[in-house]
């Protein structure tokens, strides 16, 4: 699988021009969804910035937010290609290349971002994963960042799984998001995420789940009078770089871009935490009731696909689930 999306007599991305005597300037390119009006994207700023600053200019990194270079499965495939320097990636978002990768976006699976990490550094999968991405992808994890937990805004209150029934539920294209809203007896919808505010608006669906960042940007508490505190998925950023770039710069620069990845990740986890503490009270503010539900029945009732996600991985999906399920 090594080099599969290699492309035959592809040219270097990155730029490189004489600097001084002995001194190389490296333009590189990160591609991102997000938009620049996103933590993520704030984030990637003072990624860049500080590569700048710390490399004495040797390294300059232009960002292509709003998915100017396509989606993030294509970003990644550009890496592995070695056409694109630098994107974002979701951990669970790897089930596209590696089926156990899924793991990581079973809801309930995952409980915080500590626990996440743990998930991603110290166990048997996790390891196994990044061996794959590394060896079979050609691209390497630099850092892991926080991007937000997913929750439930409604045109009623939640207060118990049960008030879900029947309730149409906008969500992603995704098969996590998908299976949360049906096992816990929502209808779930699938829609386009420029559509939503006009659905929820009109009634078309009944609510919508989303990290508290995006509830916000999107205004849906404009239109949702109700906010579920649900925290089914948890969402990280991956900081991922293409082992091609990595070949191709000195070791004094592979070792500034390995520091100042893992410095914009702590930098990007501070940016959602400190946003998800003010949100509550801002969607307070504007009217919006926030319920705190019991969620042992919500976990319960995600077995149904546990057992999908194991009968389709076997004895690695088995010792995956009970593996980070089991972690302190």
């Amino acid at each position: 699988m090594k080099g599969m999306f290699k492309v035959a007599g592809m040219t270097m991305l990155f730029g490189m021009m004489a600097f001084g005597a002995n001194e190389k300037v490296y333009t590189l390119k990160m591609g991102m969804v997000a938009n620049n009006s996103s933590n993520e994207y704030k984030a990637a700023e003072y990624f860049a910035e500080n590569l700048a600053k710390e490399s004495n200019g040797q390294i300059k990194l232009e960002l292509y937010p709003n998915a100017q270079l396509g989606d993030d499965r294509t970003m990644l495939e550009q890496l592995s290609a070695g056409v694109l320097d630098f994107t974002f990636a979701e951990t669970g978002r790897f089930n596209i290349f590696f089926p156990e990768a899924q793991v990581y976006s079973l809801p309930y699976v995952i409980r915080d971002f500590d626990h996440m990490k743990k998930a991603t550094n110290d166990t048997k999968i996790g390891k196994s994963l990044r061996n794959k991405i590394d060896k079979n992808l050609n691209m390497t994890i630099l850092s892991q960042a926080y991007n937000g937990t997913r929750q439930t805004t409604s045109n009623k209150a939640i207060e118990k799984m049960a008030d879900m029934k029947g309730m149409k539920l906008r969500v992603p294209k995704a098969e996590a998001n998908l299976e949360y809203a049906k096992n816990v007896g929502a209808s779930p919808t699938p829609m386009a995420f420029s559509e939503v505010y006009l659905a929820l608006q009109t009634n078309a669906v009944d609510g919508q789940e989303n990290p508290l960042s995006a509830i916000r940007a999107q205004k849906f508490y404009e239109v949702q009078p109700y906010l579920a505190m649900t925290n089914h998925i948890l969402n990280d950023q991956l900081y991922m770089v293409s082992n091609e770039t990595m070949s191709r710069l000195p070791k004094d620069l592979q070792k500034v871009v390995k520091e100042q990845a893992e410095k914009a990740a702590e930098y990007h986890t501070q940016l959602f935490v400190d946003e998800e503490a003010q949100l509550l009270e801002f969607f307070k503010e504007n009217g919006v009731t926030v319920t705190n539900p019991n969620l042992d029945e919500f976990r319960k009732s995600m077995k149904p696909f546990y057992d999908v996600y194991i009968k389709k991985n076997g004895k690695t999906g088995k010792e995956a689930v009970a593996e980070i399920t089991s972690l302190n």
